[in-house]
């Protein structure tokens, strides 16, 4: 009986707890997430790596295709919150080695940064910070559970047994692309 009564005030008051969330999030309030992983490989390696966007299918669950339209284009293809979604997103900075910035600028509204730190000669470690809108019931509540958490987890751990199992990179792109 004990344990009845404690499973029932427990699911009160996570649901309490959800329900405030909810509330506070508001129709405009943006999401975020923030996530980082150590690679032992050399920071460029995994940079370079890093702008291959059109192979992030081999280590991103619920993403299908990326097509990279020019340098600072690319079109992508999803299943998010069981749905699938097209959107298209534009490079805003990238620094060699450095950062990687986008923005959204068609379809699901989302936007962040990848960064990249040298912590020994064979070690770095990539930050990926994500701003998103989520869109619809379903993909709120995944949001209020930490669903977009634990996927970008998830891939940033597949980025990382890849790249550690390859050991090195499977092409790389160079150039700049000056914040605005």
């Amino acid at each position: 009986m004990l344990n009845r009564v404690v499973t029932v005030a427990a699911l009160a008051v996570g649901g309490m707890m959800l329900s405030k969330k909810m509330k506070n999030r508001g129709s405009g309030m943006d999401s975020a997430v923030m996530e980082s992983i150590e690679i032992n490989v050399p920071v460029r390696t995994a940079y370079n790596q890093w702008t291959q966007f059109e192979d992030f299918p081999q280590f991103m669950a619920s993403v299908h295709e990326i097509r990279q339209l020019d340098d600072k284009h690319l079109h992508w293809k999803a299943n998010v919150a069981g749905e699938e979604k097209e959107w298209d997103v534009e490079i805003t900075e990238q620094i060699p080695d450095k950062r990687i910035a986008w923005q959204s600028t068609t379809g699901v509204p989302n936007g962040g940064v990848a960064t990249f730190h040298k912590i020994s000669d064979n070690v770095c470690r990539v930050a990926v910070q994500m701003d998103y809108q989520p869109e619809g019931a379903l993909e709120k509540l995944g949001d209020s559970f930490g669903a977009v958490r634990m996927e970008l987890r998830g891939n940033l751990q597949k980025f990382k047994e890849m790249l550690e199992s390859r050991g090195k990179e499977s092409g790389a792109w160079r150039g700049s692309i000056a914040q605005h």
